[in-house]
């Protein structure tokens, strides 16, 4: 192994990864608490350690750098991404994984809050609008079988916003203070009206 100081490919590229994912955080961390249109480059690049430069250096430009950011929330740690629409029972198994990931005492998910709270600008729900499509909803639509298949996937990708909505950042009495297994035992018979074929 050469570790003479001219050789720095290896380091520069780690250096380079590193960046890339440090700019990576920050830009997740901005989006989820403003948006797209309330997050800056100089705030993501502050986050990061670099200049604003380095960002446009990596990512091109803004809405590059949300797109990948959202195509990364959307690929890690998701409802739907974790195969539960294979469970022998999807619509309880959805209903259950979702009352547990609204709780109060849980963070939501990066991903639901950066698309919340960027929904008003249009570059952004764009890019949205593309990246669930992609991630979520063809994901869903596969798993159902009969008629109307993709109408009943976004009914249930629009359950699941809505109750993230109204139990986990609006904290609906009926639905925060709820008791688990009552919820489940609802959303499931939501979930399974919609699952079953059409």
């Amino acid at each position: 192994m050469n570790t003479s100081p001219g050789n720095t490919a290896t380091p520069r590229r780690r250096d380079a990864e590193a960046t890339r994912e440090a700019i990576l955080v920050s830009a997740r961390k901005a989006f989820s608490a403003s948006g797209y249109d309330g997050a800056g480059l100089r705030e993501i690049a502050a986050g990061a350690g670099v200049t604003a430069m380095m960002v446009n250096r990596y990512f091109g430009s803004k809405e590059h750098l949300f797109a990948e950011v959202v195509e990364q929330t959307m690929t890690q740690g998701s409802l739907i991404a974790g195969g539960i629409m294979d469970h022998p029972r999807p619509g309880h198994a959805l209903a259950e994984a979702l009352v547990k990931m609204t709780r109060a005492d849980v963070t939501p998910v990066d991903g639901f809050l950066i698309t919340l709270h960027s929904a008003s600008s249009a570059e952004a729900a764009d890019i949205g609008r593309e990246k669930i499509s992609t991630h979520h909803l063809k994901t869903v639509t596969r798993a159902l079988h009969g008629k109307r298949q993709a109408e009943r996937a976004a009914l249930i990708l629009a359950v699941i916003a809505g109750f993230q909505v109204m139990r986990q950042m609006i904290a609906l009495p009926p639905l925060a203070n709820a008791d688990e297994d009552d919820l489940v035992h609802l959303l499931a018979g939501v979930f399974d009206q919609l699952i079953a074929p059409a």
